[in-house]
């Protein structure tokens, strides 16, 4: 289970990983929010539209029907590859659904078959609708398909979810066929291979693109709990100590603070010297004279180490 990306962090995923993003209207405050939840979300799902024409299939999405209002998704994807952002937050595309199939979804386990109707689907998936008729006929081009791996492929880089978190309309919701038809140079519109396509996509890093060599991003390290010792040296810099860049700066760090420390202690030392010797002169000597000059004489010798 997850907190949904804020409307922003959604979008620089969307770009980092590729996307040809275009925002559309008042997207990052149209939703169905009002109406029920909108997380915690586990994956998300694809589907069609149903309908030809990509600012139609837009306007579509983002208006709604008399049946069902808008927005009927959280993006749209237009054969020309284009990602259109029409919702953010709750939105009519899911439905409800089988609840084994949610459970497999957050386990990331092989989907049971849909067969119940029983878990309210709008509050856990993004949705994407895939410009495309659904009559087995009309061909999702190969860059339509392509934005689609990627916009599914960027959510679950984001989230740190899997392949196995992505399913489609049909195998949500009895009765559903999307995404259906073929797509170019790929046969049917299969969800298994769809989610092969997104776990190749993550194995790399978010601009790779097939056919490149570009090698997989190293996994970032998280750095051990700071000791006692370290608690006051600055967070970046123990960072980079637990992975061994700059343990030569740290120690000289480490250092200066107990040389500064030392100083520190000299000096209260020094100034109740010079405090008691005044004491003893008698009354005619000026004591806090005496300790300004003792002071600043010490500051000057710091100041002229340092710049040495």
């Amino acid at each position: 289970m997850a907190t949904p990306l804020s409307a922003s962090t959604l979008l620089a995923a969307l770009r980092a990983e590729g996307c040809a993003v275009v925002e559309y209207k008042s997207w990052r405050t149209h939703n169905r929010n009002h109406k029920g939840a909108w997380g915690p979300v586990n994956g998300v799902m694809i589907h069609h539209t149903v309908s030809s024409g990509e600012n139609s299939s837009v306007a579509l999405c983002y208006n709604g029907h008399s049946a069902l209002p808008g927005p009927l998704c959280h993006t749209v994807g237009g054969k020309s590859r284009k990602l259109y952002m029409v919702g953010h937050g709750r939105a009519n595309h899911a439905g409800s659904g089988d609840a084994d199939v949610l459970r497999a979804v957050i386990n990331e386990t092989k989907l049971p078959a849909d067969n119940e109707a029983n878990t309210d689907g709008n509050s856990r998936f993004y949705g994407l609708e895939i410009v495309n008729l659904g009559n087995g006929k009309d061909q999702y081009p190969a860059a339509q398909y392509d934005a689609a791996v990627r916009w599914a492929a960027a959510i679950c880089r984001t989230h740190g979810w899997g392949a196995g978190s992505v399913i489609g309309h049909k195998e949500w919701q009895p009765g559903k066929i999307d995404p259906h038809g073929p797509v170019e140079g790929r046969g049917s519109f299969d969800m298994n291979r769809f989610r092969a396509d997104v776990a190749e996509r993550l194995k790399h890093p978010a601009n790779w693109s097939p056919g490149s060599s570009t090698p997989a991003p190293a996994k970032p390290q998280t750095p051990a709990p700071p000791k006692e010792n370290d608690m006051a040296t600055p967070y970046d810099l123990w960072a980079y100590k637990g992975r061994g860049e700059t343990r030569d700066a740290y120690a000289y760090l480490r250092g200066t603070n107990a040389d500064v420390k030392t100083l520190t202690t000299q000096v209260a030392a020094l100034t109740a010297t010079v405090n008691k010797l005044a004491q003893l002169a008698g009354s005619d000597v000026d004591t806090d004279r005496v300790v300004a000059a003792v002071e600043k004489a010490i500051a000057d010798a710091l100041a002229n180490a340092g710049s040495a």
